[in-house]
């Protein structure tokens, strides 16, 4: 996968084409909008990582030019702007995805091949469902059975994962490396804090619990 990332803050840029190309990624990089709408013109890329705040050009401006020229290759955009607004803006100007800043790094790893492999089969998934429980993952938003469950970024984040893996059984060890990024066991409670309220929020107050605790095994979400 070919990837080009826009962004003026040029160590985090570095960062990120490192933690890329380890992934097997190909990155190249741009350090203003103007920079990256010249690179992204030729269209030889499979994703665009674009910061919206840029100087010379800001990510929404230069997103609105490339899908006025015609180009659709699909944007991620990361920005620290996190209200629905600033998301909706950045959508509506042709991105595809919104990630706010700070973020886990594997979270946007699976983000961007996600948008690759929508590109590839032609869909767009910005809607995750297991049973009567649905995650908005542009609006940001979740709800069971139409009731708005307010979670926190790390709650999104531990609840996307299970989601996408509904039906099977995740350990702790893959959960501290998909969601907290720990490629060790820091000997601490943090997920089953995590766990336990990510339980009362979704499973609290409806006839049956999707959050399931396998013995020996770790978590399983089922519809």
């Amino acid at each position: 996968m070919r990837v080009l990332i826009v962004e003026d803050d040029l160590e985090a840029s570095a960062a990120m084409a490192k933690g890329l190309i380890e992934a097997g990624h190909v990155c190249e990089t741009a350090a203003d909008g103007l920079a990256g709408l010249g690179a992204a013109g030729g269209g030889h890329f499979d994703v665009l990582i674009v910061d919206r705040m840029m100087p010379r050009l800001d990510g929404v401006g230069m997103v609105e030019r490339l899908r006025a020229s015609g180009d659709q290759t699909p944007v991620l955009f990361l920005s620290a702007l996190g209200e629905i607004n600033d998301r909706v803006s950045g959508l509506k100007a042709g991105g595809d995805d919104y990630l706010v800043k700070p973020y886990a790094f594997a979270e946007l790893i699976a983000r961007v091949e996600a948008l690759a492999r929508r590109r590839e089969t032609g869909s767009v998934q910005t809607v995750l469902k297991v049973g009567d429980l649905e995650m908005d993952l542009l609006g940001r938003e979740v709800r069971r059975a139409g009731q708005e469950i307010d979670l926190q970024p790390r709650e999104f984040q531990l609840l996307e994962f299970l989601m996408r893996n509904a039906g099977q059984s995740v350990t702790r060890t893959m959960l501290l490396e998909k969601v907290w990024e720990y490629h060790f066991d820091p000997q601490t409670n943090v997920i089953d804090v995590h766990i336990s309220r990510l339980r009362a929020k979704i499973d609290k107050g409806f006839e049956r619990a999707m959050l399931q605790t396998v013995r020996g095994a770790g978590y399983r979400l089922e519809a």
